[in-house]
């Protein structure tokens, strides 16, 4: 099962480095701003799929993402005592993203610009992440959490 599960981060990973994600934000493509999407892209999936049907699979592909954070974050060099510090925050970060865009559905655009904003407020354009993440959204309400584990998806 946890080839599924590594099927869905690399997914995430992928959007991520959408080089169209970042062309109109006038940044350079840093892991900093990609820890940042991936957290973005997994909130969303999360509130898209969740459900009590869903949620064992659900806590089990979250418990394999943040595993597989971590083991990129020692990839970078960290030692073990900043790691824990370093998870912590990006858990209460994702953790925070989840709460802010869970009635995404519902939101004006104002509100929309004004939550992803807490988290990319040095983003230039904004707009076109709403955007980008209205279209993400959209496509993830189309299909099945299953079809996310079976297969793989392009950004």
């Amino acid at each position: 099962m946890s080839k599924n599960y590594l099927n869905i981060y690399n997914n995430f990973i992928n959007y991520t480095r959408n080089k169209d994600l970042y062309k109109n934000l006038n940044r350079s493509d840093n892991f900093s701003d990609r820890l940042t999407l991936f957290l973005l892209h997994f909130s969303f999936f999360l509130k898209n799929f969740k459900n009590e049907d869903n949620k064992k699979i659900l806590q089990e592909i979250y418990d394999f993402s943040f595993r597989q954070l971590e083991l990129s974050i020692r990839e970078i060099g960290y030692g073990d005592q900043s790691i824990n510090k370093k998870m912590k925050d990006y858990i209460n970060l994702f953790h925070s993203m989840v709460s802010e865009i869970h009635f995404w559905d519902n939101l004006s655009r104002t509100e929309k610009i004004n939550k992803i904003s807490i988290f990319l407020s040095d983003f230039k354009n904004i707009d076109h992440l709403i955007d980008y993440f209205e279209e993400f959204n959209k496509n993830l309400s189309k299909k099945t959490l299953n079809s996310y584990l079976k297969s793989v998806s392009n950004p």
